[in-house]
């Protein structure tokens, strides 16, 4: 019965010392909570969810699936798999497009309006790219 009780505490322990480690600090995670409660409908039910990866001075780096090294049509091929990303002139691929775009603006100006953020950047969301077998650039 002792044994069993010590697995738990060290696996809750694990647990912990990993959300430590790979947690954003407290301003991040505020940050992106307030992405969450001030975006709109469009913003709150898009399919990828911008988070701030970290605060530095008074900048806030927020993820994206995309950048000039990832291009959106592979970031869109897994937020919409019906739509045909190959085909830049699918009206279908053009609409996904302008909504990544309008919910990328969104999400930068909640950052921008809180107070002690003067800028906002957006980073590569590395982890998320893996996680859906898209080929990350190295840094």
């Amino acid at each position: 019965m002792k044994r069993r009780y010590w697995i738990i505490i060290i696996l809750l322990l694990l647990v912990g010392l990993d959300w430590v480690i790979r947690a954003p600090d407290s301003r991040s995670r505020q940050l992106t909570a307030v992405i969450a409660a001030q975006g709109s409908a469009k913003l709150k039910s898009y399919p990828y969810q911008f988070r701030i990866l970290k605060v530095t001075g008074e900048t806030a780096f927020i993820s994206t699936p995309r950048n000039v090294q990832v291009p959106a049509f592979k970031a869109l091929a897994v937020l919409y798999p019906e739509i045909n990303t190959k085909d830049a002139n699918d009206p279908a691929f053009i609409a996904a497009q302008t909504l990544l775009g309008e919910v990328q603006a969104e999400a930068r100006a909640i950052v921008l309006a809180q107070p002690g953020i003067k800028d906002a950047r957006w980073e590569l969301d590395r982890e998320w790219l893996a996680a859906h077998y898209i080929e990350v650039p190295e840094r």
